[in-house]
């Protein structure tokens, strides 16, 4: 390789300009990212601001309790599910099929029809999990999916459902692509969010709508008619019903989880 020399008199002035820029032109924009990471590391979490509150969010997870949740049709004690320094976790000691012992997924106490659904999320390395809507608690369906869609939580690059189209992170599980990934690196937090309202099905991932889909009508038809869940005449048949953390074997981590009825 060539090596290029600069003259001295260019390097002193390049310099020189970049101290003027760094003292002029990013002067403002170091303070304002100083204060950002205070507000960031101030912040509680699973709380409501005044903001919030006024807007009628409500918080779905204390930060130290499962107070509001349990396992989808009681198939487990829970006991996989753990509350550590704020989050909801999974922590998948012992499997048995792709499930955890003392997991399965957990789901509200509660369901909800027109909503605003918001939290945030970290997958392990190769992991797989995801939000699971529209829930039927019922014993004559044996998963949450048989009537729940789905917003994916991968690691794209680690798992196989990575190369998948339709199976990555922020997908409509197997019905439509994310038409953007604004997707963090595995162990980083990504803020996940579900609009629910009239039919109207909106998600986002990290602030931005990457899935945009009306239910129900003859385009949705066609949607499932293409997919896995072609064979199960309740998928996604209900307006009202309980959101899931998916257990799929792997750890996952939650917080922040809070609802805004529409």
């Amino acid at each position: 390789m060539k090596k290029i020399l600069i003259p001295f008199s260019f390097a002193l002035c390049m310099a020189s300009c970049q101290n003027a820029n760094q003292h002029e032109g990013h002067s403002d924009t170091t303070a304002t990212k100083a204060a950002m990471e205070t507000v960031a590391t101030t912040t509680e979490m699973n709380t409501l601001s005044e903001t919030e509150k006024a807007e009628g969010w409500q918080l779905l997870f204390d930060g130290s309790t499962k107070t509001g949740w349990h396992v989808y049709q009681s198939k487990s004690d829970g006991s996989a599910w753990k509350v550590s320094d704020g989050m909801l976790m999974l922590d998948p000691r012992e499997k048995k099929d792709w499930q955890t012992i003392g997991g399965g997924d957990l789901i509200t106490d509660s369901a909800f029809e027109n909503y605003h659904f918001s939290m945030e999320w970290k997958i392990s390395p190769k992991g797989n999990s995801g939000i699971i809507f529209g829930i039927q608690d019922l014993p004559k369906y044996e998963h949450s999916w048989h009537t729940g869609m789905e917003m994916q939580i991968l690691d794209n690059d680690g798992h196989g459902d990575g190369k998948i189209v339709k199976h990555r992170a922020g997908n409509l599980y197997d019905l439509i692509a994310s038409s953007s990934e604004p997707l963090k690196p595995v162990g980083e937090w990504n803020r996940a969010e579900i609009k629910v309202d009239k039919g109207q099905l909106d998600l986002f991932l990290n602030g931005e709508k990457v899935v945009s889909t009306m239910l129900w009508d003859e385009n949705w038809k066609k949607l499932v008619a293409g997919s896995k869940f072609k064979e199960m005449p309740d998928f996604a048949a209900f307006k009202s019903g309980h959101i899931g953390l998916q257990d799929h074997g792997d750890p996952v981590w939650f917080r922040n989880i809070k609802i805004r009825k529409l």
